[in-house]
């Protein structure tokens, strides 16, 4: 009788161990928006990030969708949602190349470092600046916050975008693995403790 008890409760335990392992491995639900495929990674783009643009692991509101040809439809970056005055942050090491306002929105633009020639430019709009062109800013820099007007999203959100040169690129690509599907802590029961 008391063997099968401790048969029953290795078992349970066995897969309470499996599901928690499972559920810490899967990417969070709200990691891209709906209609959004998770990204594919760029083999140009290399993985310098090491902060999202905004809180620890935004909502994607839209995804990257590259137009079939230069001047066609698409969308040309990222939404994440962003609250009004949310301090917004370069994702890695670079200079700032612009701050200031485009077609009447706060738009802040940061040359990365190491990237190549022409080297990755990250933007981040719509952004009150808090430093200047020609700035040096490191991973997870405040380099400013988020306006209340000037987004295209239905909610308040920033744009992040990427390109080199003319060419756009998906800035999630900018991300490694570890921070792109990277959950939200889970504190677990502890048992058998007395």
């Amino acid at each position: 009788m008391r063997a099968k008890r401790c048969v029953r409760v290795g078992t349970r335990l066995i897969l309470l161990l499996i599901v928690t392992v499972t559920a810490l491995l899967a990417p969070p639900p709200h990691l891209f928006a709906a209609d959004a495929a998770p990204p594919a990674a760029d083999a140009t783009v290399p993985t310098v990030g090491r902060a999202w643009p905004v809180g620890l692991h935004p909502r994607v509101l839209r995804g990257w969708e590259p137009p079939a040809t230069a001047y066609g439809p698409g969308h040309r970056g990222v939404d994440l949602a962003a609250a009004p005055g949310t301090p917004v942050r370069t994702v890695a090491s670079g200079r700032v190349s612009f701050a200031g306002r485009v077609a009447g929105k706060g738009v802040v633009s940061v040359e990365l470092t190491g990237t190549g020639d022409p080297p990755l430019r990250t933007t981040y709009e719509p952004v009150t600046a808090t430093v200047k062109e020609g700035e040096e800013v490191e991973p997870g820099e405040v380099i400013g916050t988020v306006d209340a007007a000037g987004s295209h999203c239905t909610v308040t959100c920033v744009h992040w975008g990427l390109r080199r040169g003319e060419t756009y690129l998906n800035p999630l690509s900018l991300l490694p693995p570890w921070l792109l599907h990277r959950g939200p802590s889970r504190l677990l029961p502890l048992y058998g403790a007395t």
